[in-house]
């Protein structure tokens, strides 16, 4: 009862799905900028 109770490893692995979906946020947005700049170059040529 007088042992301090350790964190569960959960808890450390919450960060890096984070920077993960971050990750993935940018490079679907990167990409989703690169197809709507394809798409006015080609209706403007």
């Amino acid at each position: 009862m007088s042992h301090p109770k350790k964190r569960p490893p959960t808890l450390k692995t919450k960060p890096k799905e984070q920077v993960n979906k971050k990750a993935l946020v940018w490079i679907i947005s990167s990409f989703a900028v690169l197809v709507i700049l394809m798409a006015v170059l080609l209706l403007t040529t």
